[in-house]
């Protein structure tokens, strides 16, 4: 996938879902993985030419695994000139090696998230970008009915009113298989997790589980994807309810 129609798709999400406004300052969460350093592109890219002005934050927290190096990341925030911070955190050696969690993704992420949410705070954004791609909302989906008995997913803008924060997901007409492309196109500095649960999710099954129907029933990724638009999204393109969740 070229630059071009990463900006394209991710243009028309920002549109659809009313997710940018004039004066905001985003926060992307950067793991250090494919699918947000790709976000990271992308909304430096949309930044150049999108109607509404807006400013750009970097933000990783830094888990705590040992030989995790996160400088090819920050020599790519340096070219972009966009401001990048690196939250350490004990969250490894918490999860992992104190409370020897056996399903140590839940306790992780609730870690990992509320660090995050309180540096982009410090930092003074008022929404955070998600690099959620379209296979992240029917696997999220297919969690949903499995495991919870009901059809669900992440909304494309979500308002934490706790945290006065909006989170918005601009790869949601991304595949993940264009963003493979585009990492591999554009030579994208990935930093490989070293989680030792990496690969042994309930989403990693999502995952091998959404492929194998796909290649049985062709077309099925993107005949859920259309449902998930059309039952639970259809909503979130009015932009009166879009200003239901802004900030008072």
């Amino acid at each position: 996938m070229k630059l071009q129609q990463l900006l394209s798709y991710t243009r028309r999400a920002v549109d659809d879902y009313h997710m940018i406004q004039e004066g905001d300052r985003i926060a992307v969460g950067v793991s250090g993985g494919k699918d947000s350093l790709t976000l990271l592109y992308a909304l430096h890219g949309l930044r150049r030419f999108y109607p509404a002005s807006f400013e750009l934050e970097a933000i990783t927290v830094d888990l705590g695994f040992p030989d995790f190096c996160l400088d090819p990341v920050k020599s790519l925030c340096r070219e972009m000139e966009i401001p990048y911070t690196v939250v350490d955190t004990d969250i490894y050696q918490v999860v992992f090696e104190v409370r020897k969690e056996a399903n140590p993704c839940a306790l992780c992420a609730k870690m990992r998230k509320g660090a995050l949410n309180q540096a982009i705070k410090e930092r003074g954004c008022n929404k955070v970008a998600y690099a959620h791609h379209k296979d992240d909302v029917v696997e999220t989906m297919l969690l949903s009915l499995i495991f919870e008995g009901r059809f669900h997913s992440f909304a494309p803008v979500t308002y934490l009113d706790r945290m006065d924060l909006t989170v918005i997901r601009p790869l949601m007409y991304v595949d993940e298989a264009d963003v493979v492309g585009f990492r591999n196109k554009y030579s994208l500095p990935v930093c490989k997790s070293p989680c030792p649960a990496d690969g042994h999710t309930k989403r990693e099954y999502a995952k091998n589980l959404l492929r194998q129907l796909n290649q049985e029933n062709p077309g099925a990724k993107e005949r859920m994807f259309r449902s998930v638009l059309h039952s639970l999204y259809e909503p979130c393109r009015d932009p009166e309810y879009i200003r239901t969740l802004s900030r008072p």
